[in-house]
């Protein structure tokens, strides 16, 4: 039966909602996201516990891809299936794998501004060294930009680790607004904007507007990677680096010495991989295309369900005709 890490036993989220009171922010300035992040599935066994040796297995593997770091407890990641303890227990995990050197960004976002604060105190102490924190959205009507900032700012306000940003409207139905980046943006413990809309116009637009501030953005999906660097953001967040790092690491470093040819063609390699195994078919699909290039992906939590036969052939066909199996 797999076990979390031993050093867990202490963390208690309920402790860290006392703490957070007397706990003084920090200033995210000097923190550089510049470079490609896998957002970290969560493999599970058969009986649908964390499987934390497997997830140590994936970390050891991807020691060999100059990624900046990690995000823990994404999307991707299967957070809104974790339990608050498991959550923990990941990053807690992740930390003792991965070398200091190698950002860890953790996925801290709750419904309530009072249980984010809590939980974002907790990954801090968990050993993560940013905050990735998601729109909260099941009141999504009042959702307004007002309430978004004091939410964001709260948080920011009461974090001992900096603040990210995360716009992910396929999941929430709620884009964070342009105006409540903007104000957000000048808070000295926000660093910065995960943002996976896809929307270039409104990226280059917050690029333009923040380019006084220290604040940095980031491309949530490998699909419009190019593009993201194109109008200046400084990296990306993207579930196919999972499966295929080094060539995004590649396109990275394309972007960066102006290869423009060489980089729009390999964009164009990975634009249906990363459509499969993201709005397509999911996370399901990222845990299959994982276990063929010798990574853990295994099963998802119910209620997501496997891939039917047809799905799966649809997804071996989108790697295959792009060259990559």
């Amino acid at each position: 039966m797999a076990q979390p890490p031993r050093l867990l036993a202490p963390l208690r989220l309920g402790l860290a909602a006392f703490r957070w009171l007397s706990t003084p922010a920090t200033s995210g300035a000097g923190l550089d996201l510049r470079g490609i992040f896998p957002p970290l599935t969560t493999p599970f066994t058969a009986q649908a516990e964390v499987d934390y040796s497997r997830l140590e297995e994936n970390l050891h593997r991807y020691a060999t891809v100059p990624f900046r770091g990690f995000v823990v407890q994404g999307s991707s990641g299967e957070c809104p299936y974790l339990t608050p303890q498991e959550r923990l227990a990941v990053v807690s995990c992740v930390r003792q794998a991965v070398p200091r050197d190698k950002l860890l960004l953790a996925g801290s976002g709750c419904e309530s501004t009072q249980g984010t604060i809590a939980m974002t105190v907790a990954m801090a102490e968990a050993g993560a060294d940013a905050a990735l924190v998601v729109t909260p959205c099941y009141y999504r009507g009042a959702m307004t930009s007002v309430a978004l900032i004091h939410h964001y700012s709260q948080v920011a306000d009461a974090s001992p680790v900096p603040v990210v940003l995360y716009s992910v409207p396929a999941n929430t139905g709620l884009e964070l607004p342009l105006e409540a980046v903007l104000t957000l943006s000048q808070h000295p413990n926000i660093v910065g904007l995960k943002d996976s809309g896809g929307d270039i116009t409104r990226l280059g637009l917050i690029v333009h507007k923040t380019r006084t501030e220290e604040f940095q953005v980031l491309v949530g999906s490998a699909g419009f990677l190019m593009a993201g660097y194109a109008i200046g953001a400084c990296g990306g967040v993207c579930a196919l680096a999972n499966v295929l790092g080094a060539p995004l690491c590649q396109l990275e470093r394309l972007c960066q010495e102006g290869r423009w040819q060489e980089a729009q063609a390999l964009q164009l390699q990975l634009i249906e991989p990363n459509a499969a195994v993201t709005r397509k078919f999911g996370i399901p699909a990222l845990k299959q295309a994982m276990e063929w290039f010798g990574y853990h992906g295994g099963p998802c939590r119910a209620p997501l369900r496997p891939l039917s036969e047809a799905q799966l052939e649809e997804l071996r066909r989108d790697f295959s005709i792009n060259g990559w199996l």
